[in-house]
């Protein structure tokens, strides 16, 4: 087994719901320490490691919580499977390793590669929230799976909120609605308006709500009813336009939001872009450009560096969450060699 391969094995094995990421931040701290290169954690838990002498700082962010769901570790048929394999140890793991080749060689003239390793992405983001506001790099490249040969340009956005509404009791033969029913109509207009709003469009380009949860709780005297909502949004829609509507239809209902983070999407003619391009053209790809349904950090960090971005990773999102998770082997393999070849373009392109 490589060395590389033992590092992807390492991490998958530590079973790292969000929350409890800890021992994967650890295990890469040493991983970079033996060798020779910064790395640390920082206040939010985060992993940080560092190599290149700079004065051009590109981010590599990607995350080392996964969702719920142990997954047995192991390997069969050229694929290891377990969770987070895909989502997004898999991402992590050839960050890493292209970033240690770089370093090992000196292949690194004009850039600083900060490698972040990011809690809580399956959660609020908290990882890339602490983040946002200590660096300022160049170019950002997040670490998801999107296929060893493709490139992905952007995310939809996405909106989160908590409605609650307590009503009197209302007799079930009165005229009166209870707080269930009222709470049901208010998600049953969202969802038809979303209906109108995205007929002909593609999916990247409509807003698509869940309902991930509903309680209802009465006491005799009222009724309460809580609903979690989520909403993925396209660029043209922020989540100040779709929280201004919720609460202009939420009557008496308090609107919460927990979260709300727009649609992002990276340009194609930049010199991050060209530089993963003829990566993959020299490992005989015929790259492909992608824009995802579901969202990453790229959708917290993006809107406020402003610079040259994509996400890059092995894995076929198609996996994610799922109990078959796992990774080919091989394609893991060879996004460490496109990503590495595509680190050493940018360092030459920006010397310029």
């Amino acid at each position: 087994m490589t060395q590389e391969r033992a590092l992807l094995r390492s991490i998958v094995q530590c079973y790292t719901p969000t929350g409890e990421e800890q021992p994967v931040a650890a295990h890469l701290v040493d991983h970079f320490h033996r060798a020779g290169l910064e790395a640390s954690i920082d206040g939010a838990g985060n992993f940080v490691g560092c190599a290149g002498p700079g004065p051009v700082e590109v981010v590599l962010l990607g995350h080392i919580d996964t969702v719920p769901g142990e997954i047995r570790v192991r390997e069969e048929n050229g694929k290891l499977y377990g969770r987070g394999a895909v989502d997004a140890k898999g991402p992590m793991a050839t960050f890493a390793s292209a970033t240690l080749r770089l370093a090992a060689t000196g292949a690194l003239a004009n850039t600083r590669l900060i490698v972040i390793g990011a809690v809580a992405e399956e959660g609020g983001s908290q990882g890339a929230r602490h983040i946002v506001d200590r660096y300022r790099p160049r170019h950002l490249i997040i670490g998801e799976p999107g296929g060893w040969d493709s490139i992905v340009l952007g995310y939809k956005g996405s909106l989160r909120i908590e409605y609650r509404l307590e009503r009197s009791t209302r007799h079930s033969a009165g005229p009166d609605e209870s707080a269930p029913e009222v709470a049901v109509a208010f998600w049953h207009r969202l969802s038809a308006w979303c209906d109108d709003v995205n007929a002909g469009k593609r999916v990247f380009d409509q807003i698509s709500p869940a309902l991930r949860m509903i309680n209802t709780h009465g006491n005799g005297f009222s009724d309460t009813v809580a609903m979690d909502i989520h909403v993925r949004l396209p660029l043209e829609y922020g989540p100040e336009i779709l929280r201004e509507k919720l609460e202009a239809w939420a009557g008496e209902a308090d609107i919460a939001v927990v979260f709300g983070d727009p649609a992002v999407k990276g340009g194609k003619n930049t010199p991050l872009v060209r530089a993963f391009l003829g990566a993959l053209r020299d490992q005989g790809a015929q790259p492909r450009f992608k824009v995802k349904t579901g969202t990453s950090d790229m959708n917290v960090v993006a809107p406020a560096w402003c610079c040259p971005m994509l996400a890059y990773g092995p894995g076929d999102s198609a996996l994610d969450h799922t109990p078959e998770e796992h990774i080919e082997l091989d394609e893991y393999d060879r996004a460490i060699g496109v990503l590495e070849t595509a680190l050493r373009n940018l360092d030459k392109a920006v010397a310029g």
